[in-house]
């Protein structure tokens, strides 16, 4: 019975090590996705904020028809039409792990409508890799936001 209790202490122990160790990353990597979402509301329609955030081979994915696009088609494609669409956002749940975060948001238009999205994001040193976007239902969809009257 020792011999047991003894091992999963120890692994215990071990799992406390790694978890911390991890945290300092975790805590890191939140940081750079709390930046990012700020990012979209300061309003400067300057790219490079945004670029110095995206790892070289950054990829987004959406099922708007987007399936790991580059971040120049990114650029293009979602950034130019959406940034200065996009007057805010409110954060409602960041949850990260390690190199992965989850991320649920409440998006605020400058025309006073708003869509919610979830979205997965990927991070390497920092630097964003990988966002795959889940949009919320299809009235609060973005496309549908934009194009409502107020």
């Amino acid at each position: 019975m020792f011999r047991v209790g003894a091992c999963a202490l120890t692994g215990t122990a071990l799992l406390t090590e790694a978890a911390s160790a991890s945290d300092g990353d975790a805590s890191a990597n939140e940081a750079v996705i709390r930046k990012w979402y700020k990012a979209w509301e300061k309003k400067d329609m300057d790219w490079g904020p945004f670029d110095a955030m995206l790892a070289d081979d950054f990829t987004f994915s959406s099922t708007d028809g987007n399936d790991h696009i580059s971040k120049a088609a990114f650029k293009k494609n979602c950034w130019d039409n959406q940034i200065a669409f996009v007057k805010g956002s409110d954060l409602e749940l960041v949850t990260v792990k390690g190199d992965e975060a989850l991320v649920k948001y409440l998006c605020h238009t400058v025309n006073g409508k708003s869509f919610r999205n979830v979205e997965y994001l990927r991070l390497r040193n920092q630097k964003i890799e990988e966002i795959e976007c889940y949009f919320g239902g299809t009235l609060t969809y973005p496309s549908a936001a934009s194009s409502q009257k107020g």
